[in-house]
């Protein structure tokens, strides 16, 4: 039976690309107004576009995190010169179209989503959004506490603070050390005039990347596009600021705090987009996260759900995550697991496994126009190159195992520690020190 699955999974992800890209025509980009904008004729009826903003945490200091968060969401909330809210939202709901903005740590991503008969209706209604945003103090105000509220939501979350308290530690003083939803003292501060203000400063040509998933016309994409950005200003010039994180020693940070468990996070290296080992390194990271699950859970019962993963943005790193009652037990289990990887490898199997279950992963989260619009965008930020979107199936078809053995070793060395929960169930030195601590012996009662 796991035979013909197999052999059924193997069929599909050879079929996929062709039944996939005959009903959809060749990807191309063109130059409009000095910006670049990417088409992919989809083979349907939906018309995606997302307008792209580069920078995302580059773009604003410490002080005003949240801002940018705030100013996506003003441009369908707020209302615009020709519509306040509700009149906005009525002609958006009477054609069924949907229209978004939403904000992370490398870009900004305002988009629409309508049938292909509805575009001559919506495309108006999407152009005022970007150029004559209201940003009406009445409705400003209200997103604002729904953010603020949104914000303690999450501090209540332990997962939320184990993740943003890593980030702080290992990024402190850099830009990833910002959260794009701001805290309650950025966000509390905010107005209407700034973050207005603050839109028209980052809505420029120089910023823009445009992608459209949808059958129109080329010259129609052309005309919409040029009558859009005839309203935007040119702005100054703009290249993103990628970065490298690698700690020099490993450190430990704990902080207490009444969890009903104790929760741990460790950030690391990871390569760079267009590196050489940044596809062999997203497999590595995947076949490890296996590993480390069978490891923490399965056969030691540690947690319920440990994690580990890479984090690809303008500045990419890895993470491992916990939660548990034993802490000392679980980093000597983890750095364990750690070294005997690098000591023995990943197989062939393994690779040949995670291949399939990656590649199949690509097609299946690429069905909709919208996650292709959101894959083409991704992959011109981060990596520069949209193509990749299209390639990567094949890319990493090319990766061996000698491959993703080598950047494992490479990139998963020092570990930057938080930690959250009871202080007295921890020991800091088995975090740090450079030699594998060893399982604690089991404590036997009397």
């Amino acid at each position: 039976m796991k035979k013909i699955f197999q052999y059924i999974l193997i069929v599909l992800i050879a079929t996929l690309p062709a039944s996939l890209y005959a009903q959809m025509g060749q990807a191309y980009e063109m130059i409009v107004n000095g910006v670049k904008v990417i088409v992919q004729p989809s083979g349907n009826d939906i018309v995606v576009v997302q307008t792209i903003v580069k920078g995302g945490v580059e773009n604003y200091p410490v002080t005003k995190a949240g801002i940018e968060s705030l100013a996506f969401t003003a441009l369908t909330e707020c209302g615009t010169a020709s519509d306040n809210k509700n009149s906005f939202k009525d002609k958006l709901d009477k054609v069924s179209a949907q229209m978004y903005g939403s904000t992370n740590m490398d870009f900004g991503n305002f988009s629409m989503n309508c049938i292909k008969s509805d575009f001559e209706t919506v495309w108006p209604l999407y152009t005022a959004a970007l150029t004559t945003p209201a940003f009406d103090a009445k409705e400003f105000d209200r997103i604002k506490q729904d953010a603020i509220n949104g914000i303690r939501a999450n501090e209540s979350n332990p997962d939320a603070a184990i993740d943003k308290m890593a980030k702080q530690t290992a990024f402190a003083g850099k830009n990833y050390a910002k959260d794009p939803a701001g805290t309650v003292e950025t966000v509390t501060a905010l107005t209407a005039a700034a973050t207005k203000a603050y839109w028209q400063s980052i809505f420029t040509k120089s910023r823009l990347v445009i992608v459209i998933v949808a059958d129109l016309d080329k010259k129609l994409i052309e005309e919409k596009v040029k009558e859009l950005l005839a309203r935007v200003p040119a702005g100054n010039p703009y290249k993103s600021a990628k970065a490298s994180y690698s700690p020099t020693a490993s450190t430990f940070k704990p902080k207490e705090r009444e969890n009903a468990t104790n929760y741990v996070q460790g950030i690391t290296s990871g390569p760079q987009p267009g590196s050489p080992d940044f596809n062999a390194f997203v497999l590595a990271m995947r076949i490890f996260s296996n590993k480390h699950f069978i490891e923490i859970r399965t056969k030691n019962g540690l947690s319920y759900a440990p994690g580990a993963w890479f984090s690809a943005g303008t500045t990419s790193y890895s993470n491992i995550y916990v939660t548990t009652t034993d802490p000392n037990k679980y980093i000597a289990v983890a750095r364990q697991l750690i070294e005997r990887v690098k000591q023995e490898g990943f197989t062939e199997d393994e690779l040949k496994n995670e291949k399939t279950g990656y590649i199949t992963g690509v097609f299946y989260r690429q069905e909709t126009n919208e996650a292709q619009a959101s894959s083409f965008a991704a992959n011109e930020v981060i990596h520069g190159n949209w193509r990749r979107s299209n390639t990567i199936s094949n890319d990493m078809k090319k990766v061996t195992v000698a491959d993703i053995n080598n950047a494992f070793k490479k990139y998963i060395n020092n570990i930057t520690w938080v930690y959250q929960g009871d202080p007295k169930k921890v020991t800091p030195t088995l975090f740090t020190q450079k030699t594998t601590p060893k399982v604690p012996e089991e404590k036997k009662g009397f």
